[in-house]
């Protein structure tokens, strides 16, 4: 498994704008050049990993959260992401989105087997 530089640059920007954040404001906490941000987000360039890690420190976060699609053992942070996701939700919405996530992992699976 490579770099998935796309999802390394979607997560940069959806951080980011969680953050309210303009591309502006995460250069100048990072020390990156705003034109090479947006390279970043776009994945038209590969960062380097010193760059990298000035991203993660200014936005807060660890590297296996940017780059966790990249990663082979990155269950944890999948785990976080949906828990943080439900972290605002009410019991009733909750007990919907169980049955909407036991549905789709069936769902999955099946999928899975046919391919096989």
């Amino acid at each position: 498994m490579g770099v998935d530089y796309v999802s390394i640059g979607n997560r940069i920007k959806e951080i980011r704008s969680a953050k309210g954040w303009t591309q502006a404001k995460l250069a100048e906490k990072s020390g990156v050049e705003p034109s090479n941000i947006s390279h970043i987000e776009r994945a038209a360039t590969k960062l380097s990993l010193p760059t990298l890690v000035n991203i993660a420190n200014a936005l807060g976060v660890t590297l296996d959260e940017i780059a966790y699609g990249s990663l082979v053992k990155s269950t944890h942070v999948a785990v976080k992401r949906i828990d943080d996701i439900l972290a605002d939700c009410s019991a009733e919405e909750l007990r919907s989105l169980a049955e909407v996530m036991k549905t789709t992992k069936t769902v999955l699976r099946a999928k899975n087997e046919q391919t096989k």
